[in-house]
């Protein structure tokens, strides 16, 4: 045995007991675990080797030496992808996955180029392999250790791949450094066949609650027989078109749990269009199914870019809001609530902390929820890459909404192949639950914000009028609030902090329960997941998807025989964005001739098909020509949801927030998170509650009014209004 080999080489530093951690010991379990996170039997031996690969720049005698003593830190990764080249040269997802599992995935150019600059270290690089192959002698590389396939399906395999090298990296230094971490970690399993018996139960007490909303409920009872006759089917794609109002949720959860039993699927993932609606929606799940399997995850809940003070927190066995939180980082739970934002931008991320929940992604059910929602320019990247991942993970994604876009693969939309639909007929449920009348006012020729008060003011019963933009909404609530007869006013729109908004929605379905007689004003927020029940909705002209969402605010129950649903065109009406206007006005012009054409289940479908094709460039980005060219970083930066980048404020004058903000400064006072520059996680989800996203035109002519807490906070101090929210001097110049 050489003197070399006896050399102990360490991964990690000494732990709080003093302990060092092998080498060989990390290498060795991330290997384990990241071949145990492979989407596919075939895939194994290619995932066990970048965990075992990962760190081999780590046999440096610099990297020892800074490890021993902190002293100049030499550069590691860069040579396990190095080695991983010169051991497998065409294998790419091992040279981006190894390269990329601290810095994040590169673009292909720079994987290139720290080949060839690598190439200059040759003598370093057979050491350190020399070392390697010491501690595992009996370490090869098959000769299929990755079937040849298409540029996306290697693409894709480089995701999953990245993901649980990260994952499973990360989770061995966890245990290394706070073995207490990983013990909180609930790693609780999907039950199927009790949260199915659990699911029904409640659903036929709901019935039982509810006996004048009888053929509602047979027609819910319909829909979840139905959809339960196509759960044994392979995994795949398939879509779910019911009514607003008609419980897709339900329903679509329920076929989930039937096809995840069938084709022993792990876990149900659940993305909706927005944050505000998650609350609802987890809320209702935790009441039928249990706290313990609902994982909530958005911004509000683990703030993904402040990954410095992963060991920060110390946890507290019994605290399984600790639990959850850590759940967050890689979804290892049953059942997770999630956002289009959240899940979209981390599939098409290039970051470690953002990347590594992807892998649990494989065998899951994928429900999305209003999927109409997505930006248009995204549309065929989104699909492409779902049709990667239910090729290579054994995955099923579901469309759920009342407005199914055109996804079928077409002429021009490289779409979905076989797209089954678990309702055949949906037609027969629209028909059954015409809830509404639509009128169009004036024609919808263009009408000043003086007539629609006018109409308003003659409505005998509550309503609620949803406009496109902020300071229209502003407007109009200032002048119909010198209505009388009512008696409340209300006021929605992102301005207003989530707690704000929360407490408003939930004391306007209160007044309705009741029977007050009242008048609200709201943005477009409104209109997926917000359980109103109104009479009369007023709604400016909007696209298509928005109308009908708009309309299932309108007599949402069936507990009148038909809602009013008026539509207007306001004059020099400022719309969200140009793509938006455009929808918009295709929208009108398909309905102007026949407004009845909305009570038709077909028609979003073929208004979905002639948008991407006439006003929106369905890859307007190139995201599937960058993919191809293995430039994972350009994707990265390419794919913004949300195309302004947004700031969060915390609201001084909130009245709910100010002794939590209070709590905060003290904390930031004291020496050791002053020092960091941190606070627990714990507060800064709280802190979500009372804060407003602005975009960087607010920030620039409002900056005398924000003032800096610290790195990460920004408080604005100036003027919060009772009914609006946010409102500085000019605040219809920022809105």
């Amino acid at each position: 045995m050489s003197e070399e080999k006896r050399k102990e080489f360490i991964a990690h530093s000494e732990n709080k007991e003093n302990k060092k951690h092998s080498l060989h010991d990390h290498l060795e379990r991330t290997a384990e675990l990241a071949s145990s996170f492979s989407p596919s039997d075939e895939l194994k031996h290619l995932f066990k080797l970048a965990g075992l690969l990962h760190d081999v720049g780590k046999y440096q005698d610099g990297f020892q030496e800074y490890l021993l003593t902190g002293k100049t830190k030499t550069p590691h990764a860069a040579f396990g992808a190095y080695n991983a080249y010169r051991l497998a040269k065409n294998i790419y997802p091992l040279q981006f996955a190894i390269q990329g599992h601290h810095a994040g995935i590169p673009d292909n150019a720079d994987r290139k180029n720290m080949i060839e600059d690598y190439e200059d270290n040759e003598k370093t690089a057979d050491i350190l392999l020399k070392r390697f192959e010491e501690d595992f002698p009996a370490f090869i590389i098959p000769d299929d250790i990755l079937p040849l396939r298409d540029l996306l399906h290697i693409e894709c395999v480089t995701r999953f791949l990245f993901s649980s090298l990260t994952d499973a990296d990360w989770l061995d230094t966890e245990n290394h450094f706070q073995p207490e971490r990983i013990e909180s970690r609930e790693c609780i399993r999907l039950d199927q066949e009790q949260l199915c018996g659990q699911l029904i139960e409640k659903l036929m007490k709901k019935f039982q609650e509810f006996p004048t909303n009888g053929k509602i409920n047979l027609l819910r009872t319909k829909a979840r027989n139905e959809v339960a006759s196509v759960a044994k089917e392979q995994t795949g794609f398939y879509s779910l078109q019911l009514p607003t109002g008609l419980g897709k949720t339900l329903t679509s959860l329920y076929w989930a749990l039937l096809h995840a039993h069938h084709n022993n699927l792990k876990r149900i993932i659940i993305v909706l269009p927005y944050i505000n609606i998650i609350d609802q929606t987890a809320k209702t799940l935790k009441s039928i199914l249990g706290e313990e399997v609902i994982l909530e995850h958005h911004s509000g809940v683990i703030d993904e870019d402040r990954t410095n003070d992963m060991y920060e927190e110390t946890p507290n066995r019994e605290d399984k809001e600790f639990a959850k939180r850590l759940a967050c980082e890689n979804w290892d739970a049953p059942i997770i609530v999630t956002t289009s934002v959240q899940f979209f931008e981390s599939l098409f991320s290039n970051r470690p902390f953002k990347c590594r929940k992807n892998h649990n992604i494989a065998e899951s059910v994928v429900i999305f929820d209003e999927i109409q929602t997505l930006p248009k320019e995204y549309a065929e990247p989104i699909i492409v890459l779902l049709k990667n991942i239910a090729d290579l993970a054994r995955t099923s994604f579901l469309f759920c909404t009342a407005t199914q876009p055109a996804f079928a693969k077409r002429e021009g939309f490289d779409g979905i192949e076989n797209l089954r639909p678990l309702i055949t007929q949906p037609g027969e449920y629209f028909a059954a639950t015409q809830r509404v009348e639509y009128e169009l006012l004036n024609e919808l020729e263009e009408v000043q914000l003086d007539v629609i008060i006018e109409k308003l003011s003659l409505e005998q019963e509550s309503f609620l009028t949803i406009v496109n933009t902020k300071s229209v909404a502003r407007e109009l609530f200032k002048r119909i609030k010198q209505f009388s007869g009512y008696d409340n006013f209300y006021h929605l729109s992102t301005a207003m902090c989530p707690h704000h908004r929360k407490k408003t929605i939930d004391a306007i379905i209160s007044d309705l329960e009741n029977k007050k007689r009242i008048a609200v004003i709201s943005t477009q927020l409104v209109e997926a997941g917000v359980d109103f029940d109104f009479p009369i909705v007023y709604r400016a002209i909007a696209p298509m998807d928005s109308v009908i969402q708009a309309a299932g605010r309108c007599n949402r129950n069936g507990l009148i025989e038909k809602g009013k649903v008026v539509l207007f065109n306001l004059e020099k009406h400022k719309m969200p964005d140009e793509t938006y206007k455009a929808c918009a006005g295709f929208a009108a012009m398909t309905i102007k001739d026949n407004v009845n054409l909305l009570h038709n289940a077909q028609t979003f479908e073929r208004y979905y098909e002639q948008v991407t094709t006439l006003f929106v460039n369905a890859d307007k980005y190139m995201i599937t020509k960058k993919r191809r060219g293995f430039d994972f970083k350009t994707v990265c930066e390419s794919f913004k949801i949300i195309d302004q980048p947004t700031t969060s404020l915390v609201v001084e004058k909130y009245p709910e927030g100010l002794s939590l903000l209070e709590v905060i400064k003290q904390l930031i006072d004291t020496e050791k998170l002053a020092k960091r520059n941190l606070i627990r996680r714990e507060h800064y989800r709280k802190l979500q509650q009372f804060s407003v996203q602005v975009y960087p035109d607010f920030l620039k002519k409002h900056s005398d009014q924000i003032i800096h807490l610290n790195d990460s906070i920004k408080i604005y101090v100036g003027n919060y209004n009772d009914d609006f929210g946010l409102s500085p001097t000019d605040v219809e110049t920022v809105f």
